[in-house]
């Protein structure tokens, strides 16, 4: 199903949520889908590209700018959401950085895709919360990728160890603030078709593509729907959860 194929539902209508990375890719997908679905979003991006998704999905989307790997920055995105919309029902951590494998991982790769991937997922989340107490309840959803689950030879050591760790403190953050009515779920994509994605060699796209046991790429609205339904009531009993968006390569991975 395309993205002109959804009816939506209204099954985020009445929720505000943060969703970090809207630029572009997933988190430009999961902003679109939401708006659609009835939500007001706080857009957030680095590039400035979060004005021209703004510009597209009108009023529902209020952009805004910050580096996630800046906790004061996160702090304000935050304060900008409460500002605007009174509560924050759902904060998607989207935005990350990734780069190709090299033959030797130095220490200043492992810190950037730390600093990012890890740490600015970390500071989201724990602010998430604490925007989230007042009302009793939220839905966090943090990003992370298949390669977290086992290796990818194509991902930097970092970026899948980084992203590792997003899945613990996840599980931890869903249990220390679960009895307040916070939930914390993981995403961890395969091999989609982003925007970076879309003019790959076409060899490496069918590697890619016959990775997944449906033999073909995942869309970012594929994404984006699994986001809407934890971002929803309807999934109001899960919490600590990784799920594998991907295609079922992960089911084949060693």
């Amino acid at each position: 199903m395309n993205a002109s194929e959804w009816r939506p539902s209204g099954l985020l209508t009445g929720k505000a949520a943060v969703i970090t990375g809207v630029g572009q890719g997933i988190g430009k997908a999961c902003a679109e889908l939401f708006v659609r679905e009835g939500a007001l979003v706080l857009g957030v991006d680095f590039s400035g590209a979060q004005e021209d998704t703004a510009a597209q999905l009108g009023p529902a989307l209020v952009p805004f700018h910050a580096d996630v790997s800046q906790d004061a920055e996160i702090a304000a995105m935050f304060a900008a959401a409460l500002r605007h919309f009174g509560r924050v029902d759902a904060s998607l951590h989207v935005a990350g950085t990734q780069d190709s494998r090299q033959p030797e991982e130095t220490v200043e790769e492992f810190e950037r895709m730390i600093a990012v991937n890890l740490r600015g997922t970390m500071m989201c989340t724990r602010h998430a919360v604490n925007a989230m107490l007042p009302a009793g309840r939220g839905s966090i959803i943090n990003f992370t990728s298949v390669g977290a689950l086992n290796d990818e030879a194509r991902a930097p050591i970092s970026y899948s160890a980084a992203k590792a760790g997003v899945h613990s403190l996840t599980k931890a953050y869903a249990v220390q603030f679960g009895p307040q009515g916070i939930r914390a779920n993981v995403i961890a994509p395969g091999f989609n078709l982003t925007e970076n994605m879309r003019n790959i060699p076409a060899d490496i796209l069918a590697e890619m593509s016959s990775k997944s046991a449906l033999q073909r790429p995942g869309e970012m609205l594929e994404q984006a729907r699994v986001a809407a339904f934890l971002a929803s009531d309807w999934s109001s009993y899960v919490t600590g959860t990784v799920i594998p968006v991907d295609g079922g390569w992960s089911a084949r991975m060693a």
